[in-house]
């Protein structure tokens, strides 16, 4: 690891990446703040790990807290399986080859969404319900987003914490 984080900060939507950065700060002992809490905690240029939530293969906010922080590791929380996307939320990001990114999966609870996300969602849905032989994959994701499902876990951490763990 380049330079050891002294923090966890994050933004979240309906929750889930609120949660998945509490469960690191528990594993890691670093401080967690949101991001708009974050500016009066921290210095500019304080080395984080910043989390989150994944929208179609960008992370919320990322921009925002590299313009202020050193982003050290990146955590985008969304509705991929966990480990899955990282080459297309690096390029969408431009997220520099040396720092760490972990996708997380998260779940969907549709009622949560704030703002537009909610009609973004619905168009997904009826885009994927249009298809005449969806993937596998497609089935799967239409099925969690009409449904819901709430897929925090530790154990979706692991890779992360084999991270931060290692010297």
């Amino acid at each position: 690891m380049k330079t050891k984080p002294t923090a966890i900060v994050y933004v979240s939507n309906t929750g889930r990446t609120a949660r998945y950065a509490r469960m690191m700060g528990e594993k890691t002992g670093l401080p967690v703040y949101e991001l708009a809490e974050a500016k009066k905690a921290l210095p500019k240029k304080a080395p984080i790990i910043y989390c989150g939530w994944l929208m179609a293969t960008s992370v919320k906010d990322y921009k925002k807290a590299a313009r202020r922080y050193t982003v050290a590791a990146l955590c985008g929380v969304g509705l991929c399986p966990t480990g899955e996307l990282l080459d297309e939320v690096r390029k969408t990001t431009g997220l520099d080859r040396e720092i760490p990114l972990f996708t997380l999966q998260g779940g969907m609870d549709r009622s949560a969404l704030k703002g537009v996300y909610g009609s973004m969602i619905d168009f997904l849905i009826h885009s994927l319900e249009k298809k005449k032989e969806p993937s596998e994959k497609e089935a799967a994701m239409l099925e969690m987003l009409k449904a819901g499902g709430d897929f925090v876990s530790e154990e979706n951490l692991t890779a992360f914490l084999a991270w931060y763990n290692a010297e």
